[in-house]
């Protein structure tokens, strides 16, 4: 009884600590109906990442783990630039040592589109592969799960499992292959979902695949590969971490979310804000404040770029169930649509809008517009990202959580808004237009939003400062 008593006294705690305010105002265990089946909004939320493993150095184990799996023909991809650096010089020693036949892939686009994944799809075909593994960001971590997913499901069509309305969003039923994620960026968190994002190039729109089957059997998270980000690849990553943290903890809870799944396998991986994901969120947040300046401006500083990878980590766990929502929403056109612009310290021969950057550039706007609906949540964001909210009055979490982001870019050299990297207010329809489609992520915003909502963000996101 007594047990019992302490379990009734600390859910209680939970309850009274929760946010009050009108989009998180559900505590931690009230749902507001009993049975999944007719009813319009979800009860009940799930986790699911993959395996961690995290140490520097820990990258000679990978050679040990394809061994202990039993792997016979391996696929290893990366991209042309992280080929001839250490972070894969690392994993072939490994796999030499040890002994596992492997086959090499390097072509991996960064930002990939539906052309290079299906390139890569077809090398996993042929290869008849019994595991992957992926090093690299995002693009190689991404890629490499379409890869696997298609390579045992033969015969699906490539819309099968992209994301609706693009594609036909169907579940995926089999089991994959065991998948090595070795990330040597700190930012997407890929090694943690079951989501791969990319360009669909007719449409010039990004849209992805998201199932809980598609993500890594095992992350393997070496700090010492995070010391080989260029500056501004450091500064873009760490802002993907940012945007996963905001957003997540901002989105719509999951309790709030319709419709509610008539079998469970048909819960979305991204689910809206939840108690367990919140408090990976809110960790990666503090870690951000704490390290990404002295990671961007200092690459030899293996704390701070130790710690941003394992914030990688920490907000690709939050986001991962929770979800994003309109940063990274009104991203994928800002990136789709790119017209010339090419980031600095990315070595690749077509126009570049980095996806942390596309992400973060709208987080002023975007945080102004949902302050309104979880005021409570925004001023904690900004009160861990150093602002003294002490005074601060609810109606304008918005607006210093907005002012709080703009000085955190302004300090690391952002680009001055939508306008510096090429777009005008005549691109706006273009860019709206490129969001519609996001459903998956823009319905999770706390608050709903308009077409004509869109046009005033991506107004107000053409000059940050």
């Amino acid at each position: 009884m007594a047990g019992q008593e302490r379990a009734v006294h600390l859910l209680r705690q939970l309850q009274r600590a929760s946010c009050r305010c009108p989009a998180h105002s559900h505590g931690f265990s009230q749902a507001p109906e009993r049975t999944s089946c007719g009813k319009t909004t979800d009860y009940a939320f799930e986790m699911a990442c993959s395996n961690i493993r995290y140490g520097q150095g820990v990258t000679k184990e990978v050679g040990m783990d394809l061994q202990n799996l039993g792997a016979r023909n391996v696929c290893l991809m990366t991209d042309k630039n992280l080929a001839r650096l250490p972070p894969v010089k690392a994993v072939f020693n490994s796999l030499a040592k040890h002994g596992v036949n492997f086959k090499f892939y390097d072509k991996v686009r960064v930002e990939p589109t539906d052309t290079s994944f299906k390139e890569a799809i077809d090398f996993a075909k042929r290869g008849q592969f019994d595991a992957y593994v992926a090093v690299g960001g995002g693009s190689v971590i991404d890629t490499c799960k379409a890869a696997n997913l298609y390579a045992c499901n033969p015969k699906a069509d490539f819309l099968d499992y992209v994301n609706a309305p693009i594609g036909k969003g169907k579940p995926v039923t089999d089991v994959l292959k065991p998948f090595i994620a070795v990330p040597t960026t700190a930012g997407t968190g890929s090694e943690t979902t079951g989501v791969a994002i990319f360009d669909f190039e007719s449409l010039k729109a990004k849209t992805g695949i998201a199932s809980r089957a598609i993500k890594p059997t095992l992350g393997m998270v070496d700090p010492l590969h995070s010391l080989h980000m260029p500056q501004r690849v450091a500064a873009n990553s760490g802002f993907d971490v940012l945007c996963h943290a905001l957003e997540s903890y901002t989105a719509l809870p999951y309790n709030m979310r319709s419709p509610c799944p008539p079998n469970p396998i048909y819960r979305p991986a991204y689910q809206g804000s939840n108690p367990i994901s919140d408090v990976w969120s809110k960790h990666a947040l503090n870690i951000v404040a704490k390290y990404m300046k002295r990671a961007v401006r200092n690459a030899d500083d293996l704390e701070a770029r130790s710690s941003m990878h394992l914030a990688s980590v920490f907000a690709g766990i939050g986001f991962g169930n929770a979800g994003v929502h309109l940063c990274h929403g009104m991203s994928y056109p800002i990136a789709g649509l790119v017209k010339t612009y090419r980031a600095k310290d990315y070595n690749v021969n077509h126009p570049l809008v980095p996806h942390g950057l596309s992400v973060v550039l709208t987080s002023p706007a975007v945080f102004t517009f949902t302050g309104s609906m979880c005021p409570e949540r925004h001023l904690e964001a900004a009160e861990i990202l150093g602002t003294n909210v002490r005074n601060a009055k609810r109606e304008d979490a918005g607006l210093i959580l907005a002012d709080t982001l703009r000085k955190f870019l302004f300090d690391l050299n952002v680009d001055d808004g939508l306008s510096a990297v090429g777009y005008t207010k005549e691109d706006i329809p273009a860019l709206v237009k490129g969001t519609i489609p996001q459903e998956r992520v823009t319905k999770l915003a706390p608050r709903p939003q308009t077409e004509e909502d869109l046009s005033s963000l991506f107004e107000a996101s053409m000059k940050l400062y």
